[in-house]
């Protein structure tokens, strides 16, 4: 049912960054409402020439605006072009602190056709040991629905 929905949200791109963030929007509150046990989720956009990941849509409170490739789970993230799920972010080394109520995250590289990382969809929760490996599975289908979708 989600993925149905994700992809009507995503099917109309015309190609403009303005479009490309309603879209990212929509989607972020989409998976907001139909994630339980979460505090925080959105995308980060990489700004290749900084070297740098940049918040992009998001629910949840205020949140970090930039985070170095290479640095906390999202960075790290895009730097290997994997996702990342972290059952105790306390225990995660570097971690970046963006909400000190988030206990686990995971994080999922948006990978465009080209095999680029184009940006991340970081997930956090309240609670430690929230996201499981079938949490993993599925959200690197809704990022490789939304990557290909939006950067192609």
């Amino acid at each position: 049912m989600v993925e149905k929905r994700l992809q009507a949200l995503i099917g109309e791109w015309d190609g403009s960054l303005q479009w490309r963030y309603a879209h990212l929007a929509n989607v972020a509150a989409l998976l907001w409402e139909e994630t339980e046990a979460i505090n925080w989720l959105g995308f980060y956009l990489t700004d290749k020439e900084a070297n740098k990941l940049i918040l992009g849509p998001f629910q949840g409170k205020v949140a970090c605006t930039e985070i170095p490739i290479g640095s906390g789970v999202c960075g790290n993230a895009a730097k290997l072009k994997k996702a990342i799920l972290v059952p105790d972010v306390h225990a995660f080394d570097g971690h970046i602190v963006c909400d000190s109520a988030s206990m686990s995250e995971l994080v999922v590289p948006l990978i465009d056709s080209t095999g680029e990382v184009v940006g991340v969809l970081d997930i956090d929760s309240p609670m430690k040991g929230r996201f499981t490996e079938e949490d993993r599975e599925r959200f690197q289908s809704y990022a490789k629905s939304i990557s290909l979708a939006l950067w192609s």
